[in-house]
């Protein structure tokens, strides 16, 4: 049921990639043990040597910056990596400008990470809007959690839920306006079409507007700018409690711990669908065998860490942990099912 779900994923995201003409505005990868993109030489024993950063490629506030920020603050706190470890936001076309200057200028740059999910996959693939790298100029180190989508209206909105959104949206989708903090096409796109998708509307007539990150699309709802908004889950724990949003719906299959636990899933509002959305870490291409082991044996370490278990409570994120075989296995297929579906669409790069 997942794998049909997944697809009815992917090719939702493929019919919305049509409707997206307007403005789009947003805010690296083999595995650790394919030899033939790893630098024959061993990194110095010692390695790190100096201070790491972890690139979000958004703006504050969304699930990339939320996870590089908990991942830097573990390292940190239970000394897990000696060297300090900034954060540093690269906002601009839903990860792909920031991988286009990763992917050309950092590939021998181990001090430099970055934070992804199935953006990375998805715009190296489509035709329209397309990326020219992917997750393969890139080292896959590890996946870290996941977590689920959520729409999300302002606190004095007139839809109390999610049904009469739906209903609004199929009644003129004209006058509704989606927004996320990624580009049209990708995540935060295709949770604001599916719950319309299932309800009978036309998904390339709803209309949606993207945002540099989850921060930004939640500021524009709160001025006004967006009747709603599709983000992740986790980052809206914080505007629920101070009564400043209200969540019709999250895309789990169950409900949610925490702050959303009277949130309805789409299953209980009365659409038929989920979608899951994982997050991960990456580092350069050219990543030496020495440079990649260090970061196996270090995730792997924070992924039982009672630090990071907290923080993943703290944040509404689920661990999901794959290692670097593991995961570079999982995008692997991943790539095969979007790219099967789009070839079959007629719609593949």
């Amino acid at each position: 049921m997942k794998k049909v779900l997944s697809v009815l994923f992917i090719s939702l995201l493929v019919l919305s990639l049509a409707a997206c003409g307007g403005t789009t505005q947003e805010t690296s990868s083999n595995s650790g043990s394919n030899s033939s993109n790893s630098n024959s030489g061993e990194a110095s024993s010692d390695y790190p040597t100096k201070p790491i950063t972890v690139v979000a490629p958004s703006g504050a506030g969304g699930g990339w910056d939320l996870t590089a920020r908990a991942v830097a603050k573990v390292f940190g706190e239970t000394k897990l990596v000696d060297q300090t470890i900034t954060v540093e936001n690269k906002p601009g076309g839903g990860g792909a400008v920031f991988l286009a200057e990763y992917a050309t200028q950092d590939t021998k740059n181990p001090y430099k990470l970055f934070i992804s999910s199935p953006p990375i996959l998805i715009n190296n693939l489509k035709k329209e809007g397309n990326s020219p790298f992917g997750y393969k100029d890139t080292t896959p180190l590890a996946q870290l959690t996941k977590d689920y989508g959520a729409i999300v209206v302002n606190a004095d909105s007139p839809y109390n839920d999610l049904a009469s959104l739906l209903e609004a949206i199929k009644n003129d989708p004209t006058k509704i306006t989606a927004a996320g903090g990624s580009s049209p096409g990708s995540m935060d796109h295709l949770i604001a079409v599916l719950p319309a998708f299932k309800y009978g509307v036309d998904p390339k007539q709803v209309k949606y507007v993207s945002y540099d990150g989850g921060g930004e699309a939640i500021a524009a709802l709160l001025g006004g700018n967006a009747d709603f908004i599709a983000t992740d889950a986790s980052s809206v724990g914080e505007y629920l409690k101070a009564g400043k949003v209200r969540v019709l719906a999250v895309t789990s299959t169950e409900r949610l711990a925490g702050d959303l636990a009277e949130v309805p899933t789409l299953k209980e509002a009365g659409v038929d669908a989920d979608f899951t959305i994982w997050r991960g870490i990456f580092g350069p291409k050219e990543m030496t065998d020495a440079e990649q082991a260090y970061w196996e044996e270090k995730l792997t370490e924070l992924s039982t860490n009672e630090s990071w278990l907290k923080e993943l409570e703290a944040n509404g994120w689920e661990s999901e942990f794959k290692s670097s075989d593991d995961f570079n296995s999982f995008l692997e297929n991943q790539e095969q099912v979007i790219t099967e579906l789009l070839t079959a669409l007629g719609m593949q790069k």
